[in-house]
């Protein structure tokens, strides 16, 4: 028996990425999608490396409950969550040894994807690596605890697609949301280095290299704890 239309599984697959490839959300703030793909293996292989490392875990908050999402970093500093609150270190807190140094390709990517956003003089010494499974989300936050905001961040997705959070300024403004698919980049900073976003949650389909898993690496520059 033959099928008068391919099977929906099929139909997504065959259906032409129509998403504009550059979408300014507003003025600081530019989606580049598929911007790292073409490096996609490399970039695991680099997560690999680190996460030998420096596991992933999940964090403490200071309200006493534990981050959905896992976590750990590579880099000069990693950002760290306690019951105390959240602080770079300069060593993993589990090891007590410094955080793997920052990969050459990601360092890379990261500045390129700066550069295209209209930052030229990005230079990320921290890098924080989050794994989202099902039900993993991360509620609305800002970006603040880097000491120097004159810097962007680079926010790199791989693997299952993540329900992303844009909000503005203040934590009651609009909120959108919209897909960040496998090797999208989003780069903020300037006037919209502040704004508040999070992840609302995965889309349901897996991912043909990371199963139902999603990646996330957000680098940024950080000026050294006193």
């Amino acid at each position: 028996m033959t099928h008068p239309h391919p099977p929906a599984q099929q139909m997504d697959l065959l259906l032409p990425d129509t998403r504009p490839a550059r979408e300014e959300l507003e003025t600081g703030a530019v989606l580049m999608r598929q911007f790292a793909t073409p490096h996609a293996a490399n970039l695991l292989q680099a997560l690999h490396e680190i996460t030998q490392q420096a596991p992933f875990h999940h964090m403490l908050t200071p309200g006493g409950g534990t981050m959905s999402a896992a976590m750990t970093c590579c880099g000069t500093l990693g950002w760290v969550s306690s019951p105390m609150g959240y602080a770079y270190t300069a060593l993993d807190p589990l090891s007590q040894r410094p955080w793997p140094a920052m990969p050459a390709s990601l360092f890379a990517l990261a500045q390129s994807a700066a550069l295209a956003a209209g930052y030229p003089n990005f230079a990320p010494n921290a890098c924080l690596l989050n794994r989202y499974q099902s039900h993993s989300h991360m509620g609305l936050h800002q970006d603040r605890d880097e000491g120097d905001i004159t810097q962007p961040i680079v926010s790199l997705s791989l693997g299952r697609t993540g329900l992303f959070m844009w909000g503005g300024p203040n934590r009651h403004g609009r909120v959108r949301t919209f897909a960040l698919e496998h090797g999208d980049v989003l780069v903020w900073g300037g006037p919209a280095r502040l704004h508040y976003h999070g992840i609302k949650g995965l889309a349901p389909n897996p991912h043909a290299l990371t199963g139902l898993t999603r990646y996330n690496m957000t680098f940024r520059h950080v000026v050294a704890p006193s």
